[in-house]
């Protein structure tokens, strides 16, 4: 008669125990890597590449005219920019640049670097100079408001305006960088992302986009321009990570900035937002830039950028007005006032 496992030494059960999970993890491994590669064959590069300083950074260049730089916020790719409609609608006056961000999409993120908000903004600069952008307009959505920020604040290019959406800008206590920290380490991140994380991300991705999108439902068509598989791919859950873990950091060292800021500012914010609290930061951000204007859009959430498209393109062209006017010697800026310049608007 066969000995029960409970007649196993345990020894032998804690070794049986060790294999049967590193085997697990294996096979995990070699489906999550099989599902990387089959995304990015079935959703090639949409635009170019630019190398610099020793990084690979994808990006789209679209239109004529003044340029504005798009930055993508975290868990997406430049797509969303496509998916908006914000890239074709502002191409019909101006040069857009919308990049991957590093380790995003088909932007690289070596190892070696420390991805800072402040060294994306960076290393996007240089790409900038390469491209020969001066005096652009930079619209950061999300995370990407961080970058935006720290490009405005860092020197060349000349920055001609900022376009805030959705941003985080003071420093707070927030559980989902706790929980996503692990994710960012060396070696359990590593194991973490090729095992766990791609498989749990599947079954959250479709929640964590209504989140973002809601009280509006997700656009039909965003999945489809907005690969699912890019998202879940080893290298951007460890961006995603990285850049959550780095979230309270960068908005700890840019805030004593913001009042440095002279160019004109334009901040958009869904008043309904579940992901970043729009009075703790929008609000908060509006008072502390004398020059600012605030869009609260009711009815919207944290991709308001969906929803307030034209306002945003309306936005960004009488910044390129203005700038324009100044250069010319035709006109000056109009200064605003913070209880002047709050629009409450509608969800188109």
């Amino acid at each position: 008669m066969p000995r029960s496992f409970n007649h196993v030494p345990k020894s032998s059960r804690t070794v049986g125990l060790v294999a049967a999970a590193a085997t697990a993890a294996a096979v995990a491994a070699l489906w999550v890597r099989h599902r990387a590669s089959r995304a990015e064959r079935d959703n090639p590069p949409v635009g170019r590449f630019v190398e610099v300083d020793g990084v690979r950074l994808h990006y789209v260049d679209k239109g004529n005219g003044s340029p504005v730089v798009l930055l993508h916020g975290n868990a997406v790719l430049l797509q969303d920019f496509i998916a908006s409609g914000l890239i074709d609608r502002l191409a019909e006056r101006h040069r857009v640049i919308a990049f991957d961000r590093p380790g995003f999409g088909y932007s690289e993120r070596p190892r070696s670097h420390m991805w800072s908000a402040q060294s994306q903004a960076e290393t996007i600069r240089h790409a900038l100079e390469l491209l020969g952008v001066d005096a652009p307009v930079v619209l950061g959505h999300s995370w990407g408001t961080s970058v935006a920020l720290s490009i405005a604040l860092g020197g060349a290019p000349y920055v001609r305006g900022l376009v805030l959406v959705s941003g985080y800008y003071y420093p707070s206590v927030r559980l989902d960088v706790a929980l996503t920290a692990p994710v960012a380490l060396p070696v359990l991140g590593d194991v973490l992302r090729y095992t766990v994380s791609p498989i749990t991300g599947r079954l959250l991705l479709k929640r964590m986009v209504a989140a973002m999108f809601s009280p509006l439902p997700v656009p039909e068509r965003f999945f489809e321009v907005v690969a699912r598989e890019m998202i879940m791919r080893p290298s951007q859950i460890k961006a995603e990570a990285g850049d959550a873990a780095a979230m309270i950091p960068a908005a700890a060292r840019l805030r004593d900035d913001y009042s440095a800021l002279t160019i004109p500012v334009a901040i958009f914010a869904g008043a309904e937002d579940k992901i970043v609290d729009p009075q703790a930061h929008s609000v908060r951000l509006h008072q502390a830039i004398p020059q600012s204007s605030l869009v609260m859009v009711q009815g919207a959430g944290h991709m308001v950028h969906y929803a307030a498209a034209g306002q945003i393109v309306a936005a960004v062209d009488a910044m390129a007005e203005r700038h324009d006017a100044q250069a010319n010697g035709t006109g000056v800026a109009d200064s605003v006032s913070p209880s002047e310049s709050t629009l409450n608007v509608a969800a188109s």
